[in-house]
């Protein structure tokens, strides 16, 4: 709530997923206007056996999985490779967890799975870091933060891992504006359901009183900061309670809440950035038409 009250007004991108978010999303992900994901599938397709090559490890930990669809690719050349693993999946979505165990149970029996439900500091925390360990970051999620909150990620995520482990990162690629809005606001409106559908979840949780009625989609790529910008927009003025925390405020017609951002990313440029957090670059893998990258660090022995 406090982040509604903040000048401009945002959300923190976890209130997406609830139940009805994160079968939006998957929809999402289906869409022919969002490449993200089918790119960075047929790279993890294509060059999983490499990644694990490169990777020597037993357990492979995802920081917001999802249903893990493409992980499987991963999880399978670990099997070829090293003939057992453990998968463990940290996510916010129960259901995303749910549909990643099942996945694992039934293709790949081999691999011992133990999901973690919460956000990736407590996931981590759950995890048996004696073990050699890869951990994975896909779907050009670290887009979704902010730049203090990609600093405080790779703080956190840099100080949890040891001399044994490594990383594997999917990002999107900075492209042409026309290609990039198409993405994030799709004719069906399943993007535009997806980001408003947030409010009905604060509702429940804070027992607010957000109209759905009275909002609207908007997004926008901005240049400058090389993002796409999500918002809602209120269509009338209304006042906006918490009662669970004798909090208000005033939405006005036309103001914007920004929902949630998705960064874009020149991939040298990055690695260069995530050096300085003790994270050496290995492998750039990347699709025909260089539109997504995967990138493979390990934890650097430098101090």
């Amino acid at each position: 709530m406090r982040t509604l009250l903040d000048q401009p007004r945002w959300l923190e991108p976890c209130h997406l997923y609830d139940k009805l978010g994160s079968r939006l999303f998957e929809r999402i992900c289906e869409l022919p206007e969002y490449y993200l994901t089918r790119t960075e599938n047929s790279i993890l397709r294509e060059k999983s056996g490499s990644v694990i090559a490169q990777a020597p490890v037993k357990c492979i930990v995802e920081l917001g999985a999802g249903s893990a669809k493409k992980t499987m690719h991963l999880l399978r050349a670990q099997l070829r490779q090293r003939k057992q693993g453990i998968f463990a999946p940290i996510d916010v979505s129960l259901a995303g967890l749910r549909a990643s165990r099942d996945a694992v149970k039934k293709q790949l029996p081999g691999f011992k799975f133990q999901g973690l439900h919460g956000r990736y500091e407590e996931g981590v925390a759950g995890i048996d870091r004696t073990l050699p360990t890869l951990f994975i970051f896909l779907g050009s999620s670290v887009g979704n933060f902010n730049r203090s909150e990609f600093v405080r990620f790779f703080s956190f995520l840099a100080g949890s891992m040891g001399a044994r482990d490594f990383f594997l990162l999917g990002v999107d690629r900075i492209k042409e504006t026309e290609i990039l809005e198409r993405a994030y606001d799709d004719p069906q409106g399943v993007t535009a359901a997806f980001i408003l559908n947030v409010f009905q979840n604060i509702n429940r949780l804070m027992r607010s009183n957000f109209d759905a009625g009275r909002m609207r989609y908007h997004s926008r790529y901005n240049p400058e900061w090389q993002q796409v910008e999500m918002y809602a927009v209120s269509t009338a003025t209304q006042e906006i309670r918490f009662p669970v925390h004798s909090a208000s405020f005033v939405w006005k017609e036309n103001e914007r809440i920004l929902v949630e951002i998705s960064r874009k990313f020149e991939p040298s440029r990055l690695q260069e950035q995530l050096r300085l957090f003790g994270l050496e670059p290995l492998a750039h893998f990347t699709d025909p038409k260089e539109r997504f990258s995967l990138l493979l660090f390990r934890k650097s022995s430098l101090p």
